[in-house]
């Protein structure tokens, strides 16, 4: 094997380059493709076997891509130059290991797209709140008439935002912990991290190797760029040391020195650089998506947007004209009184913790279960105890659930999403909640949290 090549950090010269593409979902396809746009040698590998990849494969092949199927293994980087891997692929896998231990360069699509970027990136992580505080950020640049595109983990790939791409775009851009394990030059002119709790230690296997990928959001920032922490979260001040730039806050208990906060009950900025003095911007009730989290999210969103320039007055325009992503928290209907609400994506404790609180006392009919991820339910006794009625468990989780919160609050074993929905619409009383925050992953009954979210939206509109 030759010399491990080295490739220059903004616009790569990648004609000729063997590139092997290391995972083959929405990420690891536009990484392929705009490797062989660049001009290099692409070859894509992926676990599933030919059937299923067919309509991959054909896509790809147009573009020159020389598909693999039925696995990834470690003799393919032994002809690759540079290898880019998907976000769903872990870091220990043999191949990756491989390439690292022969010195190869292992990015993340994120990271070879951002070497052909021209614009600047608001970058976003944290355990909960990242997809929605994105879209926030994506909203009011879009209303402020900022160019740019809104994406990275939150469903369009950095690659495919090239084509919104200029001098003058800010990109609004989620990141995973996944994402971040195998950046470098990447660079977010604004870094956000909304928070932090465990999640992912089935990955990452510790909190602090999850914690130490999220850091590297700030770890490659540059002294003039701005990091956003969550002044209200205790797990979030690990960072702080860890801040490179301009280091800036939020809360929502009162206000922030440098930062958002809250004052007379209006989000309010201060200490930002070229705004002489404190700027209110909306009243919290004019928020169109409730709950405490959400909040904090807005605020957040509004510091990182008022840090790239955007006036106040926009940024108060683009926040109340926000509407909830699907799945986060999302009100499906009102069915003789009922309102369900599908927050499939609260697939960890503190995210349902953060769903239940943001409804009445005794109020919530409560959708708990899927696929563990090792959580400590116990920990959400407390809460369940004071905002739930009933619990209704769904997935293989729901023995581990019951163990935990059984005397707590009445539980009923369901089974499935469908069942627990019919069971919610024969207890609940008109002005209560019936809510899908499962607190787990969805696979095993469903491919993603989407379709277990859509699977909850189904069973409701049956009822009406």
């Amino acid at each position: 094997m030759t010399e491990p090549r080295t490739f220059a950090r903004h616009a790569p010269d990648l004609q000729g380059v063997r590139a092997l593409v290391v995972g083959l979902g929405k990420s690891g396809i536009a990484a392929a493709r705009l490797l062989a746009a660049r001009g290099a040698r692409v070859r894509a590998a992926d676990r599933r076997p030919a059937e299923e990849l067919g309509p991959v494969e054909q896509a790809l092949s147009e573009s020159g891509v020389e598909m693999i199927a039925g696995g990834h293994p470690p003799h393919l980087m032994e002809e690759a130059d540079l290898v880019v891997t998907s976000p769903g692929v872990p870091a220990d896998t043999p191949v990756l290991a491989a390439a690292r231990a022969a010195g190869l360069p292992v990015w993340a699509e994120v990271e070879l797209a951002f070497r052909f970027l021209r614009g600047r990136v608001v970058g976003v992580t944290g355990s909960n709140g990242k997809s929605t505080t994105t879209s926030m950020i994506g909203k009011v640049l879009r209303t402020a008439g900022i160019p740019g595109g809104t994406g990275g983990n939150l469903g369009t790939p950095l690659s495919t935002l090239l084509g919104e791409d200029g001098p003058d775009a800010v990109h609004a851009v989620e990141l995973s912990s996944f994402q971040l394990e195998w950046v470098d030059a990447f660079r977010a002119r604004v870094g956000v991290l909304v928070n932090f709790s465990p999640d992912h230690l089935d990955r990452h296997g510790s909190l602090d190797a999850y914690a130490a990928a999220k850091a590297r959001l700030l770890d490659t920032q540059e002294p003039e760029d701005a990091a956003i922490l969550n002044a209200d979260d205790p797990e979030s001040r690990r960072f702080a040391s860890r801040v490179r730039g301009r280091h800036f806050s939020f809360s929502t208990r009162g206000p922030v020195a440098q930062g958002a906060g809250m004052e007379d009950g209006m989000l309010a900025l201060r200490g930002i650089p070229g705004q002489p003095g404190p700027l209110s911007l909306l009243p919290v009730t004019s928020l169109p998506v409730p709950g405490e989290h959400n909040l904090a999210n807005a605020l957040a969103a509004s510091l990182a947007c008022a840090l790239v320039g955007v006036p106040g007055p926009v940024i108060a325009q683009g926040l109340a004209g926000f509407e909830a992503l699907p799945h986060r928290l999302q009100k499906v209907r009102s069915v003789h009184g009922v309102d369900y609400y599908d927050d499939s994506k609260a697939t960890n404790l503190d995210a349902t913790a953060r769903a239940i609180a943001s409804f009445p006392a005794g109020s919530v009919h409560l959708i708990l279960g899927g696929k563990d991820k090792g959580a400590d339910w116990h920990r959400l006794a407390s809460l369940a105890g004071r905002h739930a009625r009933r619990i209704l468990l769904v997935g293989e989780a729901a023995p581990v659930i019951r163990r935990a919160l059984g005397g707590v609050v009445p539980l009923e074993d369901c089974g499935t999403v469908q069942a627990a929905v019919q069971t919610a619409a024969r207890t609940a009383a008109p002005a209560e909640i019936v809510l899908l925050a499962p607190g787990c992953a969805s696979f095993d009954q469903y491919r993603n949290f989407e379709e277990r979210g859509d699977d909850f939206a189904r069973a409701v509109a049956a009822l009406a």
